[in-house]
């Protein structure tokens, strides 16, 4: 088929303009705001446009229950080297010298690869130690609200109050009192290294499976920026569309003997058909990461953060654990008289799009939160380098200052003219 062909079976701007208009211009709507504003939501980032036409795909049409080679349907000889592919190419990301790696790219998301991992080692009861959700964790890591804390018995360890990192000591002393069935390392606000080896260390203590919930970091894995959780774990969960840079989904990576009890427990137990367009466009971004370019963009990532954390300290936002290893920073915003959610309202505002976050013993409540958390992943992909995160600091502490809303436009138009200096999604020259 030649590229004249196109239009009539992938992606076609025009033809949904012409057929929804009022969906089409929620697309531009939120291309507008991507391209117009600063995304520093430390879980988001752009795709490329190989990513965004896998996506846009025919393949989003096939059926495809089960697993290369074993489908239930027939007709899955292309989807099939499309997984295939995604799996031989996270097999060189992640796989460790002189060992096999497992890897199921189907899980729909990352809460979804989580349940696929406790269904696969736990029985429900079982008790499970794993970080705070105030102090880092994730909904999945034992919240009542998730299925976690509910079909679970749920044990969380916290960070230190005088330097905010996981106290190791903690974690053995629980495990050894609790005898927990699985330890989860691994957390959403969490802006430090974690110590795998010392998590497995414990784990094998107690006679514990170690999970890393990686959803965040992997990507920084994948592009060696920091250490990687697969020689200690034995089961590493995953997003893809963090900074992986990939489409929304999760992954699962494990060794070979727990291959059937993860295969089975993401299908048939939790999932149906493999949405094998995301299957595809997952094999995309991992393809993307083997590339040399990924690895500076991955170290790049780390040095902005580092570089966006010291800004906003200068600003006169704390850091939380004294500053940064990874993608985040998560900054407690009390001496400046400020909550998280007011501090989210008015950087929107400026078109500075932040989160708000609790920060470790946080006195105020979740949706108020005393802190934000940042991340530089996207701004990275758009080309940007510590000079611009200084800006950006400064930026944001206008924007948090703001009472009144008075300095609003001012600042939206500095940051209008720095995203059009690296913009989202260029056109090609």
């Amino acid at each position: 088929m030649s590229a004249a062909d196109v239009p009539f079976w992938g992606p076609d701007f025009a033809e949904l303009q012409a057929s929804d208009p009022d969906i089409a211009d929620v697309v531009l709507g939120e291309l507008d705001r991507l391209k117009g504003g600063l995304q520093l939501i430390a879980s988001e980032n752009f795709t490329s446009p190989a990513v965004l036409a896998a996506l846009g795909s025919t393949l989003s049409n096939k059926y495809a229950e089960g697993y290369p080679g074993r489908r239930y349907y027939g007709g899955c000889a292309e989807v099939d080297k499309a997984e295939r592919i995604g799996i031989a190419r996270a097999q060189q990301l992640f796989g460790v010298e002189g060992a096999e790696l497992h890897v199921n790219l189907q899980p729909h998301s990352g809460a979804s690869a989580n349940l696929a991992a406790y269904a696969a080692l736990l029985q429900p009861g079982d008790t499970v130690l794993a970080m705070s959700l105030p102090h880092g964790g994730h909904l999945t890591h034992g919240s009542s609200v998730s299925f976690s804390g509910t079909w679970f018995t749920p044990v969380p360890y916290s960070v230190r109050a005088d330097t905010e990192l996981i106290d190791y000591d903690e974690v053995r002393d629980l495990a050894l009192e609790h005898r927990p069935a699985m330890l989860i390392a691994g957390a959403t606000a969490y802006p430090r290294l974690i110590d795998f080896a010392a998590f497995r260390e414990i784990a094998d203590e107690v006679g514990a499976w170690l999970m890393v919930d990686a959803a965040h970091f992997i990507g920084l894995v994948a592009g060696q920026a920091i250490p990687s959780p697969v020689p200690y774990a034995d089961v590493v969960t995953f997003t893809t569309h963090k900074v992986l840079r990939g489409p929304r989904g999760g992954m699962i990576v494990c060794r070979p003997d727990l291959a059937k009890r993860i295969d089975k427990a993401v299908f048939p137990f939790i999932q149906g058909g493999p949405l094998m367009h995301a299957v595809a466009a997952k094999a995309v971004a991992l393809g993307e990461c083997l590339q040399p370019s990924y690895r500076d963009y991955a170290r790049q990532v780390v040095a902005n953060s580092k570089s966006l954390a010291d800004g906003l300290a200068a600003e006169g936002m704390r850091p939380v654990s004294g500053g940064t290893d990874t993608h985040l920073a998560l900054l407690d915003l009390r001496e400046l008289g400020i909550t998280g959610a007011q501090a989210e309202a008015r950087c929107d505002a400026a078109r500075i799009t932040l989160n708000k976050n609790a920060i470790p013993y946080d006195p105020a409540p979740p949706m108020t939160a005393s802190g934000v958390r940042v991340g530089t992943a996207a701004v990275t992909t758009q080309g940007m380098t510590e000079g611009d995160m200084k800006e950006v600091a400064s930026l944001i502490g206008q924007a948090v200052r703001d009472e009144d809303g008075s300095a609003a436009a001012e600042v939206a138009t500095t940051v209008s003219a720095l995203v059009a200096r690296h913009p989202a999604y260029p056109r090609p020259a």
